[in-house]
């Protein structure tokens, strides 16, 4: 079990588990997921940590859609976030990239997740390592993450 996976068990929150196999060569993850579990990729969102060089934070988008700084930043009452440097994110959350869970993570920082979730009955989440995702209701995804809000941040297509 993946942190992640035994925080949601601890929450009591109802959740699917879809494992697959990890092209070790592959390094868009979410679209693999999105692939290999044969789901439609508007509902599978990844997990990026973003920072003002004071704190950082967590935004969670569609993996086919762009993190939109500006947005990300307004919705951080901060004034302008840079994307995490890959070695930063794998030290704040005990997760490495390609498998950074939005969920039990070391360190409990404020999270964002786009606004487009909200229209979905089930998100999918990367569940703690490469190969593993997670189905939830998009209300239990921001429960699982704490400090979590709903909103627009990302580019439209």
């Amino acid at each position: 079990m993946t942190p992640a996976i035994n925080q949601l068990k601890k929450l009591k929150i109802n959740f699917s588990i879809h494992e697959y196999e990890h092209d070790p060569n592959c390094t868009n993850f979410g679209e693999e997921a999105a692939e290999k579990l044969n789901i439609d990729a508007n509902n599978v969102f990844k997990t990026l940590l973003v920072s003002d060089d004071k704190q950082f934070f967590v935004a969670i988008v569609p993996v086919t859609g762009t993190l939109n700084l500006k947005r990300a930043a307004a919705a951080f009452k901060v004034k302008k976030l840079r994307m995490a440097d890959p070695k930063e994110a794998e030290r704040l959350t005990g997760y490495l990239v390609g498998g950074i869970s939005p969920i039990g993570q070391k360190k409990s920082l404020t999270t964002c997740i786009d606004d487009s979730a909200q229209a979905l009955k089930k998100v999918y989440v990367s569940g703690g390592k490469r190969g593993l995702d997670i189905g939830l209701a998009p209300i239990d995804l921001s429960l699982a993450c704490r400090k979590a809000s709903f909103t627009n941040i990302r580019d439209k297509q």
